[in-house]
């Protein structure tokens, strides 16, 4: 299927590893122009020789910054001040005890999870809005509807990811440009999988039996009952930033593995 994506220009925060990286990747197939993201250069650099070898395309380019730090932000955006396509990736979790989350935790995750995206939104939204084309995706959470009990700081974040999304959406009536959600559930991404091989050191188990154990005490109503993959992630998030998908706006699509129970 051709996504009718040659033309355009997507930038995804995030992206020199997991999600964000799968989601370039399937960009650049897909014939588009992309620019990564990641801390440093170094992590910027590397991931852009990795997706040329991957992909062979040569349309990628890279910007390090912290989104944690509102001058790399500031900078990133006058080195890229227009896209065709903003894809907000960037964020951080961590599996913490309620009791144990202090004020700093709370204000690092906002600034980092929801923070980064509204910064980036407001540079290209009212850019979109004048060119009547563009396309907005918040890589949210089934955490944001499903708020884990382990780290409710980043269900937190997540759902005003959701908030956020549809309110921008609701500017775009009458208009190309939409702005939705991506509800993925666990994915084997990078932070997973050492959360994971952090269990199974912990505990003794294999990580095989901590997966099965994930899924059947912390994760019960998956359907799949498994981690969803990278790849299944970004083959979504490039459909619907797509002209193909112009009629989904204000949307919280998932890609869960039918864990949330709701037909809604």
């Amino acid at each position: 299927m051709d996504l009718k994506l040659e033309d355009k220009k997507a930038f995804i925060s995030g992206s020199t590893a997991g999600i964000g990286y799968a989601i370039a990747k399937r960009f650049l197939l897909e014939g588009a122009t992309v620019i990564i993201n990641g801390r440093s250069q170094e992590s910027v650099d590397k991931a852009i020789e990795e997706l040329k070898r991957e992909t062979g395309s040569d349309k990628v380019s890279g910007i390090p910054a912290d989104f944690s730090i509102v001058e790399e932000v500031d900078k990133l955006l006058k080195e890229l001040p227009e896209v065709d396509i903003l894809i907000n990736n960037a964020g951080i979790f961590e599996p913490k005890a309620f009791e144990l989350i202090p004020d700093e935790d709370w204000f690092r995750f906002f600034e980092i999870n929801v923070l980064s995206g509204i910064r980036l939104a407001r540079q290209y939204f009212p850019k979109m809005l004048s060119k009547n084309q563009g396309r907005i995706i918040f890589i949210s959470s089934e955490s944001g509807v499903f708020i884990p009990e382990e780290m409710i700081h980043y269900g937190m974040t997540k759902t005003a990811q959701l908030a956020v999304a549809r309110g921008l959406a609701e500017l775009t009536k009458g208009s190309d440009v939409t702005v939705n959600s991506i509800l993925p559930g666990p994915t084997k991404s990078r932070g997973v999988g050492k959360f994971i091989e952090d269990l199974s050191g912990s505990s003794g188990k294999s990580i095989d039996k901590v997966e099965k154990e994930f899924f059947q005490d912390m994760r019960p109503t998956s359907l799949i009952q498994r981690f969803a993959t990278v790849e299944e992630v970004a083959d979504t998030v490039v459909y619907y930033s797509s002209p193909l998908a112009s009629a989904t706006n204000g949307a919280a699509i998932r890609v869960e593995g039918g864990l949330v129970k709701s037909i809604l």
